[in-house]
């Protein structure tokens, strides 16, 4: 269990950092700048190990769940199921946001559409630190 937790962990590393680098570097310079290509740059950089590292989470996540709380257990109103249960919805919530961002956004991204982009990074990154707020849990019993 260890070693899978560590592999979550660094997962958890690589896309809550990049995610944080891209708001906080990146971001605010191409919006002053009003220029899309830093933007386009990262994610075409980031995106080799950014989605690997977000898969390596979602298989280990999973796994991890399924040794702390059995399956038939993780819609039940015990603090760890309520853990695993935000854990689902923080997912279910990435994978909106991502293919929104693959579909509509990226696609068409230009100067004036850069800002609905800002939002969706701030959104994104946001995911990923409540990500680790609600991961924190399992080790102190609970979200709060």
């Amino acid at each position: 269990m260890r070693h899978l937790l560590f592999l979550h962990l660094l997962g958890a590393s690589v896309w809550v950092g990049g995610h944080l680098v891209l708001l906080f570097s990146v971001l605010p310079g191409a919006l002053r700048r009003r220029d899309v290509q830093p933007v386009r740059q990262f994610e075409q950089l980031y995106e080799r190990v950014g989605i690997p590292a977000l898969l390596v989470q979602i298989v280990s996540g999973l796994w991890l769940a399924s040794l702390w709380l059995p399956h038939g257990q993780w819609f039940d109103s015990s603090p760890m199921a309520h853990l695993v249960q935000a854990k689902l919805v923080l997912l279910g919530f990435t994978a909106l946001l991502g293919v929104h961002a693959r579909l509509a956004l990226i696609p068409k991204l230009d100067a004036q559409r850069l800002p609905q982009l800002g939002l969706h990074i701030v959104l994104i990154t946001l995911t990923a630190v409540a990500f680790v707020w609600v991961g924190s849990g399992f080790r102190f019993g609970g979200l709060f």
